[in-house]
């Protein structure tokens, strides 16, 4: 190479570049495609096919075979609609067949007006005899309707006149209406129904089932549009007649008696009151008269206060105070633990168990004699009397009585009254129940253990349903209950004798005795609970006995609640006492007796004090 000149590297000739081959692709098998078993889709299908034709059996087996009658019956009510037809209410009536309550024939009078061809020519017709004006009547007769009222309460021999008019298109379906033709009497006891026919009250309710009967039915077609079509029925099931019931009431006497009572009650301003009045028989008590005040107008129901519908004389329970105390002499006697003359040494007040007793009038230590506790009525004699029984014994006589019994004589709401357990009793218990305080009663139970004394110690229990009468007149007897010997016959009349004391001189019954008549009886004014403060702060006043003291017929018992013109059991019950027990022996012609009550000393000293 030559100095000074430069050389240049030799130009490379571009490489050689081979086009790249194409990479070899794997080919893939072709998909095959396989049908489905054709076997299987067919099963598949039956067992399908099966379950839905199992289904239409078995609801085809419930339509035509399980429910096949409530389908029936379903379809056999399409077009047709199902009246009922009330069954006639027996009657109720005393013991003299007088009504007290009574079922009044009536109807309520239809018409289907498509039938009528002439309403005017009706309307004519019926006016003679609905009392109601033709223009009125056409109106009702005249229209498309299938089934219309025409008029309603339609007495049964009116609508025997429309039946012999022979109006095509006119019928009539029953509407008993309930009548009390004897109005307020015994109205306590019947009881009442509402607007709707429900019994609320008294025998209405307690005796539904004997008196309520059972209902009929009658089916009538429909018209397309769903109106009864009056004269078109299909069916018809008539309705039966309820039994009646026949009261041991005296209406006449249960009148006198609710007059006398209710005077008293507005003599004394009392809150209210009972008049209970027992016949005597050798194997009866029956209630002649049951009287309550306010009393009640089955007829006329909503002028008198809800708590005052019912019959107080079951209802209430009060203590009774020193009416009750002939039933602790009674069980005294029994015991032997003294008699008549047996002398107590009777202070006017005694200290027991951290309370005062007092008797109700203040007086010297006198030695009294059982007849003259009774007499007196005084409390601490009583208790004294009574501290000589244990309290099993003292509380069963009690029971035995009746005490703390209801006395099922048919009436709803009846109280039991209350006696305490042994497991309550204590000294205080015993001293206060004694004398009637510390116990309840309803004026039935004191009414029905004075007539055990007046039946000779036996104890009947009182009644005041003597039958049932079914629709033909058939007289069913409701059968008593078994007596039950209570104390001996002697026992009780020598407290009926101790009675007698009561109503003669120096006893708290004086004012009421009955001229001519000996009458064992017992005055009682009793402490009563306040309901606003829970606390003793009100009176009862009560007088309760029977005559002829020697022949006992008639027990009455009165009890005023809460009076506010004193207290007094003898000079504000012992009046309504005596005019009832007078108006009882008077028609029932008990003629006064000869025989003078015997005379038995209220002291010890052989005198009946001042």
């Amino acid at each position: 190479m030559k100095p000074g000149r430069t050389t240049r590297p030799a130009a490379r000739k571009p490489a050689k570049t081979r086009p790249a081959k194409p990479k070899a692709t794997k080919k893939r098998p072709p998909r095959l495609f396989r049908m489905a078993d054709p076997r299987k889709r067919l099963k598949v299908l039956l067992v399908g096919v099966c379950v839905l034709m199992s289904l239409f059996a078995g609801r085809l087996v419930q339509l035509q075979g399980l429910d096949a009658s409530t389908y029936m019956l379903t379809a056999s009510q399409i077009g047709r609609t199902t009246v009922e037809l009330a069954a006639e209410r027996g009657d109720v009536v005393d013991r003299n067949g007088e009504p007290l309550a009574r079922a009044v024939e009536s109807y309520n009078l239809f018409v289907d007006q498509t039938q009528v061809a002439n309403p005017a020519a009706y309307a004519l017709q019926l006016e003679t005899v609905l009392d109601q004006d033709a223009e009125t009547l056409q109106e009702r007769l005249t229209g498309d309707d299938r089934f219309a009222y025409v008029a309603k309460g339609v007495g049964g021999s009116t609508w025997r006149e429309i039946q012999d008019m022979d109006l095509e298109g006119v019928d009539a379906e029953n509407a008993e209406v309930r009548a009390y033709p004897a109005g307020p009497v015994a109205g306590s006891v019947v009881g009442f129904l509402g607007a709707d026919g429900t019994p609320l009250g008294g025998l209405e309710l307690s005796q539904e089932e004997v008196l309520a009967g059972q209902d009929g039915r009658v089916v009538y077609r429909e018209s397309p549009g769903g109106e009864r079509i009056a004269t078109d029925a299909v069916a018809r099931e008539e309705p039966v007649a309820g039994d009646g019931l026949e009261l041991t009431i005296d209406r006449d006497l249960q009148w006198y008696s609710e007059q006398v009572l209710a005077d008293a009650v507005d003599n004394a301003n009392a809150d209210g009151g009972t008049a209970v009045v027992l016949e005597l028989s050798d194997d009866a008590s029956e209630i002649a008269a049951l009287a309550s005040s306010p009393s009640l107008d089955p007829n006329n129901p909503e002028d008198t206060e809800g708590p005052d519908r019912g019959s107080r004389a079951v209802e209430e329970a009060y203590e009774p105070g020193s009416v009750f105390k002939p039933l602790t002499m009674a069980a005294v006697l029994e015991e032997g633990e003294a008699d008549a003359s047996t002398a107590y040494s009777v202070a006017d007040n005694i200290r027991r168990s951290g309370h005062t007793i007092r008797d109700h009038y203040g007086h010297p230590e006198q030695e009294m004699t059982l007849t003259g506790v009774l007499a007196k009525s005084s409390n601490v004699g009583t208790l004294q009397a009574a501290e000589q029984l244990d309290a099993e014994t003292f509380r069963g006589y009690l029971a035995e009585f009746g005490i703390g019994e209801a006395t099922g004589i048919g009436l709803p709401s009846e109280t039991s009254g209350r006696l305490p357990s042994l497991d309550e009793w204590s000294q205080l218990t015993h001293d206060n129940i004694s004398f009637g305080q510390g116990v309840s009663v309803n004026t039935v139970q004191m009414a029905s253990a004075y007539a055990t004394i007046a039946n000779g110690g036996v104890r009947v229990d009182p009644t005041l349903i003597s039958a049932t009468v079914d629709s033909d007149g058939e007289r069913t007897p409701v059968e008593p209950k078994d007596p039950q010997r209570v104390v001996s016959e002697e026992t009780a009349a020598e407290v009926a004798q101790m009675m007698e004391a009561v109503m003669g001189e120096g006893g708290t019954g004086e004012s009421a005795m009955l001229e001519g008549y000996r009458v064992a009886g017992k005055t009682g004014t009793a402490q009563r609970i306040d309901p606003e403060c829970g606390c003793y702060g009100q009176y009862n006043a009560s007088f309760m006995g029977f005559a002829p003291a020697d022949d006992p017929q008639y027990v009455v018992a009165v009890s005023l609640m809460n009076p506010r013109n004193g207290n007094s059991g003898s000079g504000l019950a012992g009046p309504a006492f005596s005019d009832i027990l007078r108006f009882a022996l008077e028609r029932d012609g008990v003629t006064p007796g000869e025989e003078p009550a015997p005379e038995l000393p209220l002291f010890a000293d052989g005198t009946n004090g001042e």
